[in-house]
Parts: C-alpha cells; structure tokens; sequence
C-alpha cells in the first residue's frame, strides 16, 4: 500500500535541504553566463561549468546525508518558494519536495552528471565551441533537476520540457551535418507526441481532482476508471521520453550528439524521467490494476524489442543505445508490477546510471583513439592498446550482464524475481514476465559479450600505425598487408575494411579517471544498497511497504536460471565471436531486419507521416478552394456594384427613362398573366 499520509503533511525543510534551489540555480547560471558572455568565456567557460555541476553534486550528496540521520517521518520536506499560479480555484506554489525518491535522482543526476562534465574537458577539447556545449550540459543538469524536485505536475512538466529542448540542442549539437540536424530534430517531434500525453494527463487529473499538486492529487477520492485515464496517458508519456514502444525509433539516431552525450542522457537524466513519472505516479496507477499490467507489457516488450536490435547493430554506439532501451523495459516492467516492483525499478535505474555512463565514456574512449570510428567489425585487440578502458569497460560489461557481485546482478535479479511473482497479475502473467526477463538476461549477456569481444580482443580488424607518437611499449607489429588480405580472404570480407590505419592509445586522465571512479560504483554499489533490504527500507517512507510474495519459483531457482542463461549468451558471443573469429556482421533475414530497427521508421512513415501529410495536403487544397470562392464572390459584388453605381449617374431624364421601361415591363407582364 502506498503511504499517501505521509504525503498529506509535508515537514518543513531542514539543514542542507534548505539550499536545495541552489542545485539547480547555479548550474542554470552558468548556463546563461556561458551564453551570454560568449567567446569571451572560451578559455575557460568549461572550467565554470565543471564548477557548476560539482556543486550540484555536493549539495546534493550532503543533502542526502542529512536524510539518512533524519527519522523515516521527516524524509519527505517541502520547500516552497512563492505563489506561482492562482486563478480561479487553482493555487499553485512554486516548490520543491525532497524525500527519498526525488533524493536518489538528484544523486544520480549531478554526480554521474560532474563526472560526464569531467570527461567532457578532454572529450570536447578541439571543438571550437566547447563552451556552448557545456552550457548547453548545465542546462540539460538544471532542466533535469527541475523535474524530478517538483512537487506538483505542473513544475514538472517546465522540467520535462526544458529536457526535451536541451536534448534536442545537444544530440544537434554538430549540427553542421544535416543527419545530426535530423536526429535532433526526430527525438524533438517524438518526445512532443509523448508530451501530447503528459499534457492531456494533466488535464485529466485537473478535470478530476481541482488540483495538480502531488499532495493533493494522490490523497483525492479517485475512481478507478478516473486513474485509468490518467494512467494511460501518463504512460503515453513515459514511453516517448524512455523510448518505449512505439516511441522509441528517436533513441538510436540520437546517437548523433557528441558521446558525452549520449551517456548523460541513457544514464542520468532523459530516459530515466519516464520511469521517474510512472514510480512518481505510483497512488493513481494502485487503483488501476489493468492499466499497471499495461505498463509491465510495455516494459516487457521493449525490453524483447532493445535486446533483439542489440544483437544486430553494428555501431558501438548504437548497440548501448539498444541496451538501454532494454533495460528501461527492465524497470518499466518493474513499475508495472505494482508495489513490490517500484523499489526494484528505481534500484535498477540507480545501478544502471552508473555502468550505462561508465559503458559510453568507455565507448567515447575507444573513439577518441580509432579517430571517430563507431563501427566494432574495424576493432579488435584494442586491450593491449587500451588498458584502463579495457577494464573499466569491462566491469561494465559484467555489471550490465549481472554477474554477481556486481551492481547489476543484485537490481536485476530482484526485478526478475519480481516478475515470476503472481500476486502481481495472475500466474500466468508470473510465468510470462518471469520467462521474458529471464531470456532477456541471456540475449543481455549475448549482446553485450559480443560488443566487448568485438571491441577488444580477437585479431586486429586494421593496421597500427604510431601516428600520434605513442610510445605504446605493449604495441604488436603492425598488420601486414600480406596478412590482412589473407585473413580477409579466409573470412570473406571486403578488403577495403583492412586499409583502414588507426593509432590506438590510452585515453588521457581527465577521461579514465570519471571511467575509474564509475567503476567503483559499478562493483559495490549494488551489494551495499541491498545489505539488509536497505535501498527498499529508504523507499518506504514514498512507495510504502510492500506485502511480501512468493514467486511460482523458488527464489533460488530463479537466481540460477538466471546465472545460466547469462552464461550461455556469454558463452555462445565468446565461441563466435572469439574462438570462430567472425569478422564480418550477419546478413541473415532477422540479422537485416533488427539492425534496421524492424523498420520502425518506414513503418512511422507509412502509418502516420504520409497519411498525415496526405490530410495536411487535402486540407490545404481544401483551404485555397474556399479562398477561391470567396474571391469569385468578392469580384462578382464589386462588379455587381461597379454596375449598379453606373446607374446612378444624377440625371433625371435616365431616371425617367428608367421608370417608363419599369412601366412598360410591368404593364407586359400584366397583359401576360391576363390580369
């Protein structure tokens, strides 16, 4: 049950929490004093905004310690700021709520978030226009926060939309290649369709309940058939800012975005806010069971659909872009389960924040040093080259497959109990979930496993060249073409893809280390949060307790199943992709079509672009017909008029005239009628 008490009385804000507003003030500051002040902030525009997010992050770190001294009754505080809308019967203040859930979001945002502004300093060195594009991170910081501090629907959408713009500016950002202008603008328009559904969400709970604020909302007499409404919107929403299905065709081309991007995005702010709104929504969707086994399919779904697209993507960056999306479906498939999964989808979402950011600066890492090149069929071998990355990579990899003792075993591993659990949606519902999450770890493991092999080891897919002046002791012979062209031929590819020349190295400092400290998290984070239930236990005071449920499997069971089937992706990646040493992507009918993305584009296009712009055409026809007749019946009044003002010509013989022809007309016609 869902302790909505606690909701209707906030306490007042104490010790840290009463500076909570600077964590969003001052990286919006310096946000505007980057844009504002232009070039001349180039030097060291990058250094402010560093600054910036770091205070953020400290806040909100010393913010979060000061909870966890607090009694369970006082972690949820209010501060309000001012009156912001009141007309009629809606008063609304600008304010913020603090308590557990908003708390674990703002640690994830401005900590993953400082450390991707680190990494960024070198990343983003050679850009010209370095310091638009940390402001443009400190506004997407600033946005984010906004949205998961408010404490009312209203103030979180300033905060859903200010994401959607600073992400529409960032995946742009290189904007001087029409693609990148494309992707930008493909995730701005399909975030606008899920915003359509906040909006009218919005509305609904309004129409129902008079107000917007979370304390007044979730406390409201709601019927079910209210909630249901609600929900579905709600949900419509989500899935355009998670990128669930049908929503999701924009997270792949956002790629596009510098890869700094890309990380804060999949690990720390946008594609989190979806499953942020559904867990934040948590009192509507308990009163309406249907729609909350809705969201568990939708979160089931994507989390098939991501996977499946990860097996077959061939750019590195796109196939953590795909994994993402799976692992959203993991927690929205958590947050459909009711209560007993919440606690488990924000546990996942936290985890996952760290090793997905920890995965793209790898990946960043590795294009740094393989000038830009995103495709793995050119790799190989890069762990002697690379070592730091290589390992910190690495415990990435192992986090996101859920090998134990890493992060990602213990928050996956407890969605996955979740799902087989039937108190949830019915037994079947338990085996289907259950079955899906479980197979899911295993194409999880094949995916990822095939992305690491790819990337760092097996035989070098280019030849090495020490270009740059790397003194790179562990460096091998470089390739020679004698070889390259019989290893080519052995393995039936393309030449050309063996004249490609790299000089790969090791990243330098102000790279690996935000990649160490990440890793860090990534091995001990999740043991720590699970030690005696203690994630759970300091969700309660918002999700409430959750009754305690058996699932149709024995707990030791599913754990397992679960470890075998990620062995046996890892196993079936390795002797593919390393002891068979395939070099060249599958062109098999499913491979095709899962790299195009099912043909979610053409299918977008055929379903709702052209018939959209077939109406949009039509009534644009329809449009100048009618401006058409109103100007035949402008031309003919005026030339009516035209004519009859000839008549009135002032003299009075005409009007005699005019008479007597009256007169005579009236008279033939009398003598017609036989009058």
């Amino acid at each position: 049950m869902i302790t909505t008490q606690i909701l209707e009385k906030y306490s007042q804000a104490t010790g840290l929490t009463n500076y909570i507003g600077l964590v969003i003030l001052v990286p919006f500051i310096s946000a505007l004093l980057l844009l504002v002040l232009a070039r001349r902030v180039d030097k060291y525009g990058h250094i402010l905004a560093c600054m910036a997010s770091g205070i953020s992050a400290i806040i909100g770190i010393g913010t979060l310690i000061h909870f966890m001294f607090l009694p369970t009754a006082e972690r949820v505080q209010q501060i309000t700021y001012f009156d912001w809308i009141n007309v009629d019967k809606i008063n609304l203040s600008f304010a913020f709520l603090v308590d557990p859930l908003s708390l674990i979001f703002l640690v994830l945002v401005t900590f993953v978030g400082f450390l991707i502004h680190v990494y960024s300093i070198a990343y983003m060195e050679h850009d010209r226009d370095r310091r638009r594009f940390f402001a443009y991170l400190n506004l997407f910081i600033a946005a984010m926060l906004i949205l998961i501090l408010a404490d009312s629907y209203t103030l979180l959408f300033v905060g859903w939309e200010g994401v959607g713009l600073t992400s529409y500016l960032l995946i742009g950002f290189w904007n001087h290649d029409v693609n990148n202008a494309k992707a930008a603008k493909k995730a701005f328009v399909m975030n606008r369709v899920g915003d359509a559904g906040l909006l009218v969400a919005m509305m609904a709970i309004l129409a129902f309940t008079g107000s917007l604020n979370y304390s007044e909302v979730f406390t409201s007499n709601m019927s079910m058939t209210q909630a249901s409404i609600i929900g579905v919107f709600l949900l419509m929403g989500a899935c355009g800012k998670s990128a669930q299905l049908p929503l999701q065709a924009w997270l792949g081309d956002a790629m596009a975005g510098p890869t700094p991007v890309s990380a804060l995005i999949h690990a720390a702010t946008m594609v989190t806010a979806g499953v942020y709104l559904v867990v934040r929504s948590a009192p509507i969707y308990v009163l309406t069971p249907t729609v909350t086994l809705v969201v568990a399919i939708v979160g089931a779904a994507t989390l098939v659909f991501g996977a499946v697209v990860g097996c077959a993507k061939t750019d590195m960056k796109k196939v953590l872009a795909a994994s993402t999306m799976s692992q959203i479906g993991y927690m929205m498939l958590a947050a459909g389960l009711g209560p007993v999964g919440y606690a488990f989808a924000i546990f996942h979402l936290f985890t996952h924040g760290f090793f997905k950011a920890q995965l793209f600066l790898g990946a960043g890492s590795v294009m740094h040093a393989m000038n830009d090149d995103v495709e793995i069929f050119n790799f190989g071998g890069l762990s002697k080259y690379m070592k730091i990355t290589w390992v910190t990579f690495a415990i990435g990899w192992l986090a996101i497959l859920g090998v134990p003792p890493l992060s990602g075993f213990w928050s996956k591993d407890k969605i996955i109990e979740a799902a087989f659990m039937s108190a949830n949606h019915g037994e079947t519902f338990a085996w289907i979930f259950g079955f899906v999450a479980l197979v899911g770890a295993g194409v999880t493991a094949f995916y990822m496993s095939r992305l690491f092999f790819m990337i760092f080891h097996g035989k070098e897919r280019f030849t090495y060249t020490q270009s740059h002046g790397v003194d790179n002791k562990n460096a091998h012979s470089p390739v020679t073409s004698d070889t390259a062209v019989d290893n080519a031929v052995e393995k039936g590819i393309h030449n050309a893809t063996l004249t490609r020349t790299y000089s790969p190295h090791e990243s330098n400092i102000l790279m690996w280390l935000p990649m160490v400290i990440l890793s860090v998290f990534s091995v001990f984070l999740g043991m720590v949060l699970s030690y005696n239930s203690l994630l759970v236990s300091w969700f309660e005071p918002v999700l409430g307790h959750a009754k305690h449920s058996e699932p149709v499997l024995p707990v030791p069971v599913i754990t397992v199943l679960t470890l075998l089937s990620v062995i046996i992706g890892l196993g079936i990646a390795y002797i593919t992709y390393v002891k068979s040493r395939v070099v060249a992507p599958a062109n098999k009918l499913l491979a095709v079509v899962a790299r195009n993305d099912f043909y979610q584009d053409e299918i977008n296009n055929r379903l709702i672009v052209l018939p959209f712009m077939g109406i949009t055409k039509l009534i644009g026809y329809a449009d100048k017909g009618i401006d058409v007749l109103i100007d035949l019946l402008a031309t003919g009044c005026v030339k009516i008029g035209e004519i009859i003002s000839k008549t009135q010509n002032g003299y009075i013989r005409q009007y005699v005239a005019y008479i007597f022809v009256t007169f005579v007309v009236l008279f033939a016609v009398l003598l017609g009628i036989g009058i």
